[in-house]
């Protein structure tokens, strides 16, 4: 069935919607959805709804609502803080942390990072990954819209997180202090824990200075494995086991 996100608009049984924009142009022209066929909308807060359409014209199309098949936010809270790594790669750490729950990304300009990203360019780039996230919703059933945001330098990053309540940080890190992660999600499950900051590192991890930087702000350094992984691997292994440490609801749409 086709998704179309519609925001900003109660989703309830009876009620009819208008779907416009590039959400309608999607569906009547690319999808070439017609009268009588059925279609999903979803507002990026976690609830989402089934209904018929029951008129198109002027590039709009009215749906009445028949079934609600989302209610809200029923997961963890997973924030990725992630460094943009070279290539299409950070489009694809993009588009797999959206299918995995994650809420909130956080692209990430470090000391080793490769890829530099300023400015005009930097806006560009989050906008070219919010449509990345937002088609990964439409696909996958996920009805929560994470926000990508502008890639920041680590430096601000720790900055502005200081004040955040931002519950469970963990810094995935090539440290000898690092403990395993299950053991510090699972601490934190029991604590009744239900939001996370992950931080991944580029290739080559992050330099000492950073590592000492992520400590002082709260980070507690843990460990993959004794494999050393990619950044976008590194990135799934974290938020799959935080999903699945934390989220009481794991298997759920969110």
């Amino acid at each position: 069935m086709h998704r179309c996100y519609h925001p900003g608009e109660k989703l309830e049984v009876g009620r009819i919607v208008k779907v416009c924009g590039e959400e309608a142009h999607h569906a009547l022209r690319v999808m070439r959805l017609r009268e009588g066929e059925h279609c999903e909308l979803f507002d990026g807060e976690g609830r989402a709804a089934r209904g018929c359409i029951v008129s198109v014209g002027g590039g709009e199309m009215q749906m009445k609502l028949e079934e609600v098949v989302g209610k809200g936010k029923d997961t963890c809270e997973i924030t990725l803080a992630v460094a943009v790594p070279k290539g299409a790669l950070m489009e694809l750490i993009v588009q797999k942390a959206v299918e995995m729950g994650v809420h909130r990304i956080i692209p990430l300009i470090t000391e080793r990072t490769i890829v530099r990203i300023m400015g005009q360019g930097a806006e560009a780039k989050a906008a070219k990954w919010n449509r990345t996230a937002l088609e990964a919703c439409k696909q996958c059933g996920v009805n929560t819209l994470p926000i990508v945001e502008v890639p920041c330098s680590f430096r601000t990053f720790l900055r502005e997180v200081a004040g955040e309540e931002t519950g469970l940080k963990v810094h995935c890190a090539l440290v000898p202090e690092a403990r395993p992660i299950r053991e510090v999600l699972e601490a934190a499950r029991e604590r009744g824990e239900r939001r996370v900051m992950l931080l991944v590192g580029p290739e080559g991890d992050f330099t000492p200075e950073e590592n000492a930087a992520a400590a002082v702000a709260g980070f507690e350094p843990v460990s993959l494995g004794a494999t050393v992984l990619r950044v976008e691997s590194a990135a799934f292994f974290a938020v799959a086991a935080a999903r699945y440490a934390l989220d009481p609801a794991t298997g759920t749409n969110s």
